[in-house]
């Protein structure tokens, strides 16, 4: 599995070599004691200038390499104030534009000179490494692009939640229709820097996707509970393009389809409905004029059966009344599966008689639907009472109140959790989550809680595999490997056998989907992202792919520059002036992209901290005084004209809002939220964080807005607080609007419940991701502000305000809790400050302007930085260039404090950052990527050793069928080496004429068979023929059988088309059978109206033996002739109510029915 690619630096301040030694220091945390005279006399020995950054950078562009781990949306920008570097073609104008980017230095006097920073120890060390990025990960086979991750915030009401692939497009189903790839194209560019695609004009939210390759369509089933087709083949005209037939199929969701071996369309949705679509009607109103669809809707909308009730008997339903999540038609038996997420119930395709009913466990079940009875011990836990005070009782100060409201909001919080828990997970860890057939005959399915069950085509469970703990989301096969995905947006690679041979993190959120084309597996991420993974990965292929990449990495480096500006203020319950504000931020703001504000105390109390720990624990949060700061900022930002508010979020006091200049909106988005109580046993927001995560150019940044515990003496509290926020802070709720109504429409296509539970499971049990790490640490920027209530140590008011009137910073830096702290690396490791040189921002008497303004009141609290702000950046060492290794770089241009604003005991604090940039330009990295495909010497011979097709034989190429003989097809693979995946499909079916020939052949449904062709399959190797047999459902055989294949056994009246495998030099026996005559139902509205038998002699239908190689998705076909050449007759079997049948006189045609 992928490891993180992070740095192994150490301590980035032992690797300058330009700066002073560094001095012994010592943590406050120990609490050393220092005389008043040792203080007197090292006072003024300390320089302002400790620690700077050299001027002297040298910049190698030739150490460009690698590639990243994350995989964002990029976009361009034309705006000149962002510093956008548009892409240049040539290799040598991109350099010389790198490197005049990098090698950009202010003039001396310039007012934007980065400013010296102090770094903290123990950034390079476990959880608080710097991750590095790169443009090729070389934990993982590269990938196509085929859509960039796409942010959140711009796909509002098109979020894409399923994808199929024909032989050369790829469909999504979207929430408001669908889409598709030609993938002919798939190297180019179009829109959201995708390859280009087409849309079609809006529906209902797409659920399901189905490919009915013999008729060139695509079948949706929709939340509006309609089933709608689409053509594959498209007239483009740049509009949107439009559904053919469709008809009200359920009233529900359709949330599963399938067509079956017969090339029936089957349709599952909510309560364990599920209806059958025959063929013969969909083809007949596939037939109908387009003035004559509203007759065609209507012919197959009444002509369906509903199993459901044909297996209720008495008022007693066998089948489960569980959605119908999962549909597979298991061709090479002539079966299908249905399952829900606790069982799963076994049809004939044919007869559509229900086989079997079993649970996840194989256990066969006999079951009786009662009404859902709520569980009594939930209904116990629901049932909490909050005791009150007795009448004797006095009340016993603020501290009692939220002592009490602390207990009872935490044994609230505890019984919502394990009510959660057990409605959402209980026995739920077992429930399936995905379903495929293999070309070996298995069938597999994947649980929520990781593991991989293996099951035979009779529904009997071989066994489990469980290669990774998070949950199964999708399953993709094709020849003798099976793709996984799962919840961590990991993607694993199996062996028929189950055997692990890879696995990579695919995506970084949930793989929904996948699907085979073009020689690709394609995954569809939660975020909307699609990849494309060779099919031969892990192989080979992928190190010179990687190599081929990394070598043309500057062609698709862009570098941006933008401008942050941070500020902290501990506004003690009090409300801000306009000119306040002004002050503060407005007149900071004007030259800036990003504004972030985090403020503390904004309203405080004993009651309200507890209605807050309440609010938090059903999910809301605000408040209408945290509302008007908001408002107040945003008209001192002049929000709407000149920004736009992105984010925010509040917890308590805590306040934390994110504001982004318009124009620099569209590269801003995902905009998450998150909120760590620390205070009273870490259930109150009194002490605690906030946080904001963002991705500003594909990269990511959070921004927390922090308040720890207050008191002199509380140094290792404060520190336990920073480490309790670092490690335990997870980003999920949207935190506005437009996100919380983007995740509403996502949650109503129904992304799958295993998601949303198994992410409510991992956040429960503080699983941050897939390697443990915390979810900040992932981050490229973090920036820390808030107030951290650190104090000056070891010194009295009376020295403080000395040295404070004299400007003597330098001296009482070195009595600073917080940077002795850091100097120790017990907080904020690897984290950077600006070199302070503003006076102490806490604590004053309100109103009160000047440094006169100190507390002057008996307690005399001594004056402390206790306002900060702090970051951390991509850098693993104090100097590195911006690159797509590097891809974050930023340097402080102004830390100051906003000495004359007096609302409140501390002064606002405000920082302006200059951060540079370097991210991908997809469209171009994939021009790249398919120029490399198509034109490498090394991947061209590659690939063609690997993609070859294995040569193979048929025995003839006609059969005919009379006196119910059966004719054997022998399928040879003359290759010594390579596997042979086959199958056999009915390409169409004919009336043979007088004259004996045939006419048009017309498919059915996904090239199903005609039900009067019969077929079973055996294999041979060599001379000495093995014969597989089924004795009730255990496979067994005769002789020594080594052979991979699909056991297809010959049942009267059922159809067994083949598909297998084929080892190097063996020979698959396919036996082929026909029923002279078969009963034919008709149904109206569910209800069997007609019973008949027809005549099938005289009929031929043109067979496909299709061959795949293990390596690609090319075939080669063999085309064999199936005819039975005595005349047609057909018999009408009336239906009576008492179901007695009477055989009529009437002889029609074939043809004319």
């Amino acid at each position: 599995m992928e490891e993180r690619i992070e740095d192994d630096d150490g301590d980035v301040l032992a690797a300058l070599s330009n700066v002073p030694p560094r001095r012994k220091s010592h943590s406050h945390s120990q609490q050393l004691e220092i005389t008043g005279s040792q203080r007197r006399n090292t006072g003024r020995k300390h320089s302002l200038d400790e620690v700077r950054i050299p001027n002297n950078i040298n910049i190698d562009i030739d150490r460009f390499y690698d590639s990243s781990d994350d995989e964002f949306f990029t976009s361009c920008s034309s705006d000149a104030s962002i510093g956008s570097f548009c892409v240049l073609g040539n290799l040598s104008q991109r350099h010389e534009y790198t490197s005049q980017f990098l090698e950009m230095k202010p003039s001396p006097n310039d007012h934007n000179r980065p400013l010296p920073e102090f770094v903290a120890s123990g950034g390079g060390n476990g959880i608080f490494k710097v991750p590095i990025r790169a443009a090729v990960h070389p934990a993982r086979p590269p990938s196509l692009e085929l859509r960039p991750h796409p942010l959140r915030e711009t796909q509002f009401g098109g979020f894409l939640r399923t994808i199929v692939c024909t032989e050369t497009q790829l469909w999504a189903g979207q929430e408001s229709g669908l889409r598709f790839w030609n993938l002919s194209d798939a190297y180019g560019a179009g829109a959201e820097n995708a390859a280009p695609f087409h849309e079609s004009a809006q529906t209902s939210p797409t659920m399901c996707l189905i490919v009915d390759a013999g008729n060139r369509l695509v079948w949706t089933g929709h939340k509006d509970g309609k089933i709608r087709s689409w053509k594959m083949d498209q007239s483009l005209d740049g509009t949107p393009f439009r559904e053919g037939l469709s008809w009200q199929a359920h009233r529900p969701p359709v949330l599963s389809m399938v067509i079956t071996s017969y090339g029936d369309l089957w349709s599952g949705s909510e309560g364990g409905v599920i209806k059958i679509w025959p063929w013969e009607a969909i083809e007949k109103s596939l037939s109908l004029k387009m003035e004559e669809r509203h007759m065609a809707a209507l012919l197959v909308e009444r002509s369906y059966i509903d199993l459901r009730s044909q297996v209720t008997i008495n008022g007693v339903c066998n089948i489960s009344a569980s959605d119908v999540k999962y549909l597979l038609s298991d061709n090479s038996r002539a079966k299908v599966w249905s399952a829900g997420f606790l069982s799963f119930a076994l049809w004939d395709a044919r007869t559509r008689e229900l086989l079997k009913v079993f649970n996840v466990d194989g256990q066969t079940e006999n079951r009786v639907d009662l009404p859902s009875v709520q569980d009594s011990t939930i209904e116990d836990e629901m049932k909490i009472k909050f005791v009150s005070i007795s009448k004797k009782e006095k009340p016993q100060g603020s501290f009692g109140f939220l002592q009490r409201s602390r207990n009872a909001i935490m044994g609230a919080a505890g019984a919502v959790r394990r009510v959660a828990v057990k409605g959402a997970f209980g026995d739920d860890h077992r429930r399936t989550e995905a379903l495929v057939l293999t070309r070996d005959g298995m069938i597999w399915t994947g649980c929520m809680n990781g593991l991989l069950v293996q099951w035979d085509g009779n529904g009997n469970r071989l066994q489990d595999f469980h290669h990774h703990s998070f949950a199964v989301q999708c399953f993709c096969t094709f020849g003798s490997r099976i793709w996984v995905g799962y919840l961590s947006g990991t993607v694993q690679v199996l062996d028929l056998e189950g055997n692990l041979l890879g696995g990579w993190v695919a995506h970084g959120s949930p793989v929904l989907k996948m699907a085979v084309g073009a020689d690709y597996v394609f995954t569809l991420a939660n975020h909307g992202g699609i990849r494309g993974w060779n099919i031969t990965s892990p192989g080979p292929l992928d190190n010179i792919l990687c190599s081929e990449l990394a070598s043309k990495e500057l062609l698709y480096t862009k570098l941006e520059n933008l401008k942050l500006l941070t500020g902290t203020w501990n506004v003690g319950q009090e409300r801000a002036s306009h000119d306040s504000l002004r002050t503060w931020l407005g007149s900071a703001a004007s030259d800036v992209d990003i504004v972030v504000v985090g403020l503390q105390e904004v309203e405080m109390g004993a009651g309200f901290l507890a209605m807050s720990a309440a609010k938090e624990t059903v999910g809301l949060e605000g408040s209408s005084i945290g509302q008007w700061w908001m408002d107040t900022i945003g008209k001192t930002l002049d929000e709407g004209s000149t920004f736009e508010r992105v984010g925010s979020r509040q917890l308590a006091g805590l306040l934390i809002a994110v504001w982004v200049r318009k124009n620099l909106i569209p590269h801003v988005g995902d905009v998450d939220a998150a909120a760590v109580p620390c205070g009273f046993g870490r259930a109150i927001g009194n002490k605690g964080a906030v946080a904001l995560r963002m991705r500003v150019y594909d990269r990511m940044m959070c921004f927390v807005n922090c308040h720890f515990a207050a008191h002199l003496e509380a140094v290792n509290r404060r520190n336990a607080d920073f480490d309790h926020v670092y490690r335990t802070m997870i980003f999920s709720r949207p935190s506005n609007l437009l996100n919380a109504a983007a995740a509403g429409v996502s949650t109503a296509v129904q992304i799958h419940r295993g998601t949303n539970k198994a992410l409510l499971r991992s956040q429960a049990m503080g699983v941050h991701s897939e390697d443990g790490k915390p979810e900040l640490s992932e981050a490229d920027m973090i920036t820390f502000l808030g107030d951290f209530n650190y104090r000056l140590h070891g010194i009295s008011y009376d020295e403080a305000r000395d040295f404070v009137s004299q400007r003597c910073f330098d001296w009482l830096r070195e009595r600073d809790q917080l940077r002795a702290e850091m100097k120790a690396g017990k907080v904020f490791q690897g984290m950077r400050e600006a070199l302070i040189k503003f006076p102490p921002t806490y604590k004053f008497e309100r109103h009160r302007a000047g440094l006169s303004g100190y507390d002057s009141s008996e307690k005399k609290r001594i004056p402390a930085w206790c306002d900060r702000i702090l970051y951390r950046d991509s850098r693993s060492a104090l100097v590195s260039e911006c690159n797509l290794e590097c891809p974050v770089v930023s340097s402080i241009l102004q830390y100051e404090a906003c000495m004359d604003v007096t609302g409140s005991d501390h002064k606002p604090v405000r920082c302006i950052f200059s951060v540079n940039i370097a991210h991908i330009d997809e469209s171009i990295r994939r021009q790249e990527f398919g120029e490399i495909i198509g034109s490498d010497k090394k991947i061209k011979s590659l690939l063609e050793k690997l993609c070859d097709v294995p040569e193979t034989t048929v025995s003839t190429n006609n059969i005919i069928l009379q006196n119910h003989d059966t004719s054997i097809l022998r399928i040879t693979n003359k290759c010594r080496k390579d596997k042979a995946i086959f199958e056999i499909i009915c390409q169409g079916q004919s009336t043979i004429k007088e004259d004996g020939q045939a006419s048009d052949h017309r498919p059915r449904g996904a090239f199903g068979f005609p039900q009067w062709v019969e077929g079973s399959m055996n294999q041979v190797s060599g001379i000495a023929k093995l014969i597989p047999a089924v004795w009730n459902g255990k496979h067994e055989s005769v002789g020594v059988y080594d052979c991979q294949i699909v056991l297809l056994v010959l049942w009267l009246n059922q159809v067994t088309p083949a598909t297998g495998i084929i080892k190097p030099g063996q020979i698959a026996e396919v036996s082929v059978h026909h029923q002279e005559f078969h009963t034919l139902e008709e149904f109206v509205d569910g209800i069997p109206q007609n019973w008949w038998c027809e005549d099938t002699r005289g009929k031929e239908v043109i067979l496909a033996v299709n061959v795949w190689g293990s390596c690609t998705t090319e075939t080669r076909s063999h085309r064999i002739c199936v005819r039975h050449c005595f005349s047609a007759k057909k018999i009408h079997i009336d239906s009576r109510p008492n179901n007695s049948i009477k055989i009529e006189g009437n002889i029609f045609n074939p043809s004319e029915f």
